[in-house]
């Protein structure tokens, strides 16, 4: 099984931005928890604060993948881009968050994700990502 995690804007700061609600850890750390829990899964990770470029991600393993795990943070509820992708490609897609966006803002209770991905998984910390792989594996 091989599965893309995809993380978009300011998840790069983890451990660093708001620990109180996204925790002390790295992705970069905790992705190597995960890699090593999950060993009999190929899982990659891409990050990047560009909502062009996660777009781009989406076309390029939409296809191929068994999976795509997708935080698209902010982009989750302003990119209608990144919905059409996942639209397009045959991977299916679960829509991960760390937080609990519906406990935060109210225009974080939008998401134009959550319509075109195959489930939705959020507010248990990073946990949310392994759940997600569990999903996969059914």
């Amino acid at each position: 099984m091989k599965l893309m995690i995809i993380n978009g804007p300011n998840l790069n700061l983890l451990g660093k931005r708001e620990p109180e609600v996204y925790g002390n850890i790295t992705f970069e750390d905790y992705f190597k928890q995960l890699q090593q829990k999950f060993s009999q899964v190929e899982l990659e990770y891409f990050q990047s604060n560009i909502e062009g470029e996660l777009i781009q991600k989406i076309q390029e393993v939409g296809f191929d993948y068994d999976g795509i795990i997708l935080n698209a943070a902010a982009y989750t509820h302003t990119s209608v881009g990144i919905g059409d992708a996942i639209k397009a490609v045959t991977t299916p897609v679960i829509e991960v968050h760390i937080s609990n966006t519906h406990k935060r803002e109210e225009y974080r209770h939008v998401s134009y994700i959550s319509p075109v991905a195959k489930g939705v998984i959020l507010g248990f910390g990073l946990q949310s990502y392994d759940l997600a792989i569990q999903s996969f594996l059914g």
